[in-house]
């Protein structure tokens, strides 16, 4: 009932935002517009509540052309293998030279791969860029079966199968611990397509490192808590009706709880950048928050897979973690360079989490290994922002542009 709890209080806040849109309109005609301060406060107070909603759907990446040497080359976002949980989309920019080809592989934890616009949108100055674009589970047919994270690793495999040979992978966040899954395997297999490198960032490799809030939410209560509290099933107005699914809107409002006071003092900025027509300071926030709150839902199968295998029993960290019955050994890896980031003020995976992987990957040579430590940054800094721009970011080239 708990999905459906939410979809009727959804439906009943829908007309006053339709209302207070309405309302911004007619404030913009001369018949009402004093040009007053009262009327500006109004119009602010109308867009404030005329946003007040949480999307399912993927917005755009808006990557349109990107700066590459010195010019600006157009950018056509391709899909290049549509499968039911989720799409290979490659980024293609207008260029001759042949790049590096990078698999961004997003998270799967509540948010549509746009999260990552930022991140993609520097890495094409030197690569040609993959992502994987992770679909909501409330819009996949039951009849499209299960999806846990033995088939989250199976995704990246085919995925980098379909890029071919040579390729790297960037991971960012809970993808780390599949991602490091899906090479240790292909390692093993001497795969054709295992790549070249692989860059993990602030993932939860071994969330038992300087355990955060989040890590001891997830080891603080049994699963069968979180299958009778968080997990909820579609409304029979979506395609995937009947799915078991963690809500997105329940991440979203972890999420913000987490930092409840900086979000609130964010939209009060918003409202007085409104009020006082400070269009790009408006505009800067609402891009943000359009899409931190479009969220997706996940399986239920593999948000508990994830409590269970990734959190309470740390598996990976543990070598434990198996792939279709199939142990895992990140020791297999010997020939993928290993790069690990994480920020010195990381709140959701703490320092030692996702360099740990070089523990694990016990067969690598030194002089395959690096580890980036970025002080004074947070999360979502790690990957997104100036610092990861103009200092994280050359480490990454740099790691992929050696094995090359």
């Amino acid at each position: 009932m708990l999905y459906q709890a939410y979809q009727f209080q959804d439906d009943l806040i829908a007309p006053l935002r339709d209302w207070a849109q309405r309302m911004q309109t007619f404030t913009g005609a001369s018949f009402w517009d004093s040009g007053g301060e009262t009327t500006s406060y109004f119009t602010a107070a109308m867009e404030m509540i005329s946003r007040y909603k949480i999307t399912h759907e993927r917005p755009d990446f808006g990557i349109e052309s990107v700066m590459i040497g010195n010019r600006d080359v157009p950018i056509t976002i391709e899909t290049k293998l549509d499968m039911p949980f989720g799409k290979l989309l490659r980024f293609a920019a207008d260029v001759d030279m042949p790049r590096p080809r990078l698999l961004v592989i997003a998270p799967l934890s509540g948010h549509f791969a746009t999260l990552l616009t930022g991140t993609v949108r520097t890495l094409l100055r030197d690569h040609d860029v993959y992502i994987t674009d992770w679909a909501n589970a409330r819009d996949v047919p039951l009849s499209a079966g299960r999806f846990g994270m033995d088939d989250y690793v199976d995704y990246i495999i085919r995925f980098l199968e379909e890029i071919g040979p040579g390729s790297h992978i960037l991971a960012v966040c809970q993808p780390c611990v599949q991602a490091l899954a899906a090479v240790a395997i292909m390692s093993e297999d001497r795969h054709p397509a295992t790549p070249r490198t692989m860059t993990l960032m602030a993932g939860p490799i071994d969330p038992r490192e300087s355990p955060t809030a989040v890590n001891k939410l997830a080891v603080s209560k049994p699963l069968s808590w979180f299958k009778s509290s968080l997990i909820s099933s579609v409304p029979s107005r979506h395609a995937g009706s009947g799915r078991r699914v963690y809500p997105g809107f329940l991440q979203l409002t972890a999420f913000v709880a987490m930092n409840k006071k900086r979000h609130e003092d964010t939209h009060r900025k918003l409202f007085s950048h409104l009020a006082k027509g400070e269009t790009a300071e408006a505009t800067k926030i609402k891009d943000f928050y359009d899409e931190y709150f479009a969220v997706l839902d996940l399986t239920e199968e593999f948000y508990i897979e994830t409590i269970d295998r990734v959190f309470q029993k740390a598996e990976l960290a543990a070598g434990e973690l198996t792939h279709h019955g199939r142990r895992v050994d990140p020791g297999q890896i010997r020939n993928t360079a290993l790069l690990t980031v994480e920020g010195g003020r990381d709140d959701i995976c703490a320092l030692g989490q996702t360099s740990s992987a070089h523990d694990l990957c016990r067969s690598l040579r030194p002089h395959l290994k690096r580890h980036h430590l970025q002080a004074n940054v947070g999360h979502y800094g790690v990957f997104n922002g100036r610092r990861w721009e103009a200092e994280i970011y050359p480490v990454v080239r740099n790691m992929i542009l050696a094995m090359e």
